[in-house]
């Protein structure tokens, strides 16, 4: 029975739990601003791809080759955790309406697993400053990129009555033509045969309110309930 590394051992550890505490960082991020990936996933994520990392590093070596090379490519085990790690990011990404959410979420799940990787290898250094630039591009710089774009843009939400399910899909046409982006939407049945459509609307510049509203209340079985300016 081989002798157990307990300082080996240790050393793995911690490196696991700075990639979960790194990780978990950045979820906090993605959770406090009601993103469909939170904390809970990028901890995990990066956990994993720790956990990976130290695997190809420690487990699958194996004793040297007599002409000193290792006999198979550690490296292998961390590859296949670059590019597997795509198939979590695709389900945070979604359509709504017009419009395609959660690609930033998708960007941070596979910067975190690579966070991940950094702590499993032992690159610790790495790992911080690469947090360090996902939570400022998150955060600081979000908020920068959105006071540049506020001037030229228009944040409505409405509250429509239809009476045909089909009436929304006249609704998402004429908003495409418009290029008004459909940033939520959100439905219930009130009654045999009426719903409740609540949208989130980004107008661009040139689009004014009050005729993106008379065009939507033109369209057969859809009554204006009410209306908001999102920020006010």
């Amino acid at each position: 029975m081989p002798q157990i590394d307990f300082a080996l051992q240790a050393d793995l550890a911690i490196r696991m739990l700075i990639a979960a505490v790194l990780g978990a960082a950045i979820g906090l991020e993605r959770q406090i601003h009601e993103h469909p990936a939170g904390m809970r996933t990028h901890l995990l994520v990066s956990l994993g791809s720790a956990m990976f990392t130290e695997l190809s590093i420690v487990a699958f070596a194996g004793p040297p080759a007599p002409n000193g090379s290792l006999p198979t490519d550690t490296s292998r085990v961390a590859a296949q955790v670059v590019s597997g790690i795509g198939f979590l990011g695709a389900g945070a990404i979604l359509k709504y309406g017009t419009s395609i959410r959660g690609l930033t979420t998708a960007a941070s799940l596979w910067t975190a697993a690579a966070v991940g990787m950094a702590a499993g290898a032992g690159e610790w250094l790495i790992a911080a400053v690469g947090t360090s630039i996902v939570l400022i591009s998150l955060w600081p710089l979000n908020a920068l990129i959105a006071r540049i774009h506020q001037p030229g843009r228009h944040d409505i939400k409405l509250r429509l009555e239809v009476g045909r399910l089909d009436a929304l899909g006249d609704v998402s046409r004429l908003l495409a033509e418009r290029r008004v982006e459909m940033a939520g939407i959100n439905s219930q049945r009130i009654g045999k045969g009426r719903y409740e459509i609540e949208l989130d609307l980004h107008l661009p510049a040139s689009a004014r309110q009050q005729d993106i509203i008379t065009a939507i209340t033109a369209i057969r079985d859809v009554e204006l309930m009410e209306s908001s300016t999102l920020g006010e």
